[in-house]
């Protein structure tokens, strides 16, 4: 075998593989353009003492039996044998920036195969497939891909999260045994989002070395990083199986969902830069290139309560703010009066809608707006013709009382007749209306998820991506939306299929800020929904002004979700207005770099993105709370180009800033706010400006462009 030693780079990364032996990474980080196989042998590892007398290596499997005394990359048996395997290379294929290496353990009768694949965008790809090479069946447990980091890497960051209140970060030393990530919800969930972030000591937004992961899978999951007592770390990502899911007769394969791993030297900004190209170039396929459609989505302003006369009138006033997709959520299908009932009837409600939907859909076309719908394909309401029909649909254990979660039950998609089942009736909903986007919900924990009386759950998010799969070869000019309770499942595999997210149910500005702060590291402002809710929050009744919640969810794929009929003059003038500055804003919002500012104050937030090109830029100041100083010190704008010139404009200001306000007379703003300076990048960058003195729950929007 040739290729001992292979480098995979990328702009701002390389990768350098051992392969034989065994195949190991030796070196993950900064980019090496001078670099020559001879180096590695200053990488050559001593063999501690009182030890095993031979070098332990951290290779992709993870061998325990090699004596690394970790967690191994694979774990199973043949009727308690085959239980410790050892891996040694038999093949290597190298082409450009993707490397397979495939091992083998004769005497276990098992194959281990490694794919790499570094993009231009210096994200990597990788995944483990295992193979059983004998007879008797493998009863594997785990099957996980290992990726080894370097001794600096001390700090992971991490995050939590629950129903509205999704992708909340937190930070961990990494100083002795591991951190582990689980989650066993049965969905990506809002609790652990699959990812981490492991880097220098304090790195931030701006600074210091990070190595981010993110494992594409849409079902339970377990992430951990490691530090061995000789010192090596490493991170491990898995989809979580459950009992005995996972059974490989002879000749059958199994493969770990794609691990997505990125590198920066210059903090959590890089990092996230690399995702998100790779994500506009590799993940995400719009059915036309065109503009992100700005939302209304019907849910905050009329629920269940559904008139086919009142909507019409809802979508009247929606084109006139400027919407350009309108969405009829819940409660259009058969029964659905409440959350209690009718979920698995997906036949049109002709008591609500006597004349179909037809003439409300036609209705929103002549208006020049796009048509979509929600659906919950996954779920049934015991309350519901489909359950009183077919109670044995269920993906649930028999004999055991399934627990309902917001009263409905989860079906069994493993069960061809359900399966066909949904495809007929989303089939009927598809092509019999004029729809161009569907709101794909699913509201539930997983508890005991059987079929047949066997652990299904891995399955069953197999059998997810099939439906959308089927679905979207059928319906190729229709978009999806990944909607679970909000943010409950997001992440790259199911964004293959899929065209947005919503972000969360919560529409609170002041809790969108950090939300969308947290999505936005692995996932680019497009395909973020964020939608200006009512001015008092139904999630937290909290009330914001319409600057505040207008900027707020400028930063994303914008929306607006209330009833526009009912919405008095100042507030209409409003969504008018954001949803004007968001499509103004849109091709640099959509297409250019996010980059997040370091803030010596955690009551401020700093956002903006820079065009690819760096000749313009926008950048949202909010003060979420109280200001810990009494002067909140200067922006330093980062991205722009040092020796160019750039004019700087207030896009939009909160009321005191212009002049209204009670009790600021006193207050004195810095002069270059309403004088529009010409800047150089390099001014900008290093020096900045000084920011002015912003109330609680407030924020100023400014735009930089090239002269």
């Amino acid at each position: 075998m040739e290729n001992q030693i292979v480098h995979l780079t990328s702009e701002h990364t390389s990768l350098i593989v051992r392969c034989t032996p065994f195949a190991e990474i030796l070196y993950w980080g900064k980019r090496l353009s001078q670099f020559s196989a001879d180096d590695v042998i200053s990488l050559a590892r001593a063999v501690p003492n009182g030890r095993l007398d031979v070098e332990a290596p951290l290779n992709f499997s993870a061998d325990t039996g090699r004596g690394s005394f970790g967690t191994p990359g694979v774990e199973g048996h043949r009727d308690g044998l085959d239980w410790s395997p050892v891996f040694d290379t038999v093949d290597v294929r190298h082409q450009g920036n993707q490397l397979t290496i495939t091992t083998e353990d004769a005497i276990a009768g098992l194959q281990f195969r490694s794919e790499l694949r570094l993009d231009d965008s210096g994200v990597l790809q990788t995944r483990n497939a295992l193979t059983n090479l004998k007879s008797g069946t493998y009863q594997l447990t785990r099957l996980a891909v290992t990726l080894p980091l370097p001794e600096r890497a001390a700090e992971v960051m991490a995050f939590h999260g629950r129903w509205i209140k999704e992708f909340q970060p937190h930070r961990t030393q990494l100083d002795h045994g591991g951190i582990i990530q689980e989650n066993r919800r049965g969905k990506t969930s809002s609790e652990y989002f699959p990812a981490m972030m492991i880097g220098h000591q304090g790195f931030s937004e701006e600074q210091g070395e990070v190595w981010g992961i993110h494992l594409g899978w849409s079902g339970n999951h377990r992430l951990r990083a490691d530090i061995k007592i000789d010192g090596r770390r490493l991170v491990q990502a898995e989809a979580l199986y459950l009992p005995g899911e996972q059974r490989l007769e002879q000749g059958e394969t199994l493969e770990t969902p794609w691990l997505y791993a990125s590198y920066s030297a210059q903090g959590l900004n890089r990092m996230s830069q690399q995702f998100h190209r790779f994500v506009r170039e590799e993940i995400l396929h719009f059915p036309t290139q065109k503009p992100r459609p700005v939302h209304l989505n019907t849910w905050e302003g009329i629920y269940f309560d559904h008139d086919p006369d009142y909507i019409m009138q809802m979508a009247t006033e929606s084109a006139a703010l400027g919407v350009e997709r309108f969405i009829i959520d819940d409660g259009w299908f058969r029964g659905r009066d409440h959350d209690r009932a009718a979920l698995g009837d997906w036949y049109l409600d002709e008591k609500k809608y006597p004349k179909g939907l037809k003439p409300v859909i036609d209705h929103v076309k002549n208006l020049g707006m796009e048509f979509g719908i929600w659906v919950e394909p996954e779920m049934i309401n015991p309350d519901s013709d489909l359950y009183r029909a077919h109670p044995d649909w269920l993906l649930a254990l028999q004999g055991y009382q399934q627990p309902s979660g917001r009263h409905q039950f989860v079906l069994d998609l493993n069960n061809p007749q359900v399966f066909d089942y949904l495809v007929e009736r989303m089939s009927w909903l598809l092509s019999e209306h004029d729809v161009d986007y569907v709101k794909w919900d699913m509201n539930r924990e997983i508890v005991q998820p059987g079929h047949e009386g066997r652990a299904a759950l891995t399955a069953q998010t197999q059998q997810f991506y099939r439906l959308l799969d089927v679905l979207g070869e059928r319906f190729p000019q229709i978009e999806f939306e990944s909607c679970a309770s909000g943010g409950g499942r997001i992440d790259y595999e199911v964004l293959k299929r899929s065209h947005r997210f919503w972000t969360s149910d919560n529409n609170d500005a002041l809790e969108r800020q950090k939300i969308q702060r947290g999505m936005s590291y692995f996932f680019p402002p497009e395909v973020m929904g964020s939608h200006i809710g009512n001015k008092l929050c139904h999630a937290t009744s909290r009330q914001h002004s319409i600057e505040f919640r207008g900027l707020t969810a400028l930063f994303g794929h914008m929306g607006i979700e209330l009833d526009p009929v009912k919405e008095g003059e100042e507030e209409r003038a409003g969504f008018a207005k954001y949803t004007r500055l968001h499509q103004q804003l849109r091709p640099l919002l959509h297409s250019g770099d996010v980059y997040r500012v370091d803030s010596s104050d955690d009551a401020m937030l700093i956002n903006g993105v820079v065009s690819q090109s760096g000749d313009r830029a926008v950048f949202l100041v909010s003060q979420l709370a109280m200001p810990t100083w009494s002067l909140p010190g200067t922006l330093r704008v980062p991205g722009l180009q040092a020796d160019a010139r750039y004019r700087v404009t207030v896009l939009d200001e909160p009321a005191l800033l212009a002049g209204g306000g009670s009790g600021h007379t006193m207050r004195v703003q810095p002069a270059w706010l309403h004088d529009a300076p010409v800047l150089s990048g390099e001014w900008l960058a290093n020096a900045g400006l000084t920011l002015p003195v912003l109330d609680p729950e407030s924020a100023l929007l400014l735009g930089f462009e090239r002269v």
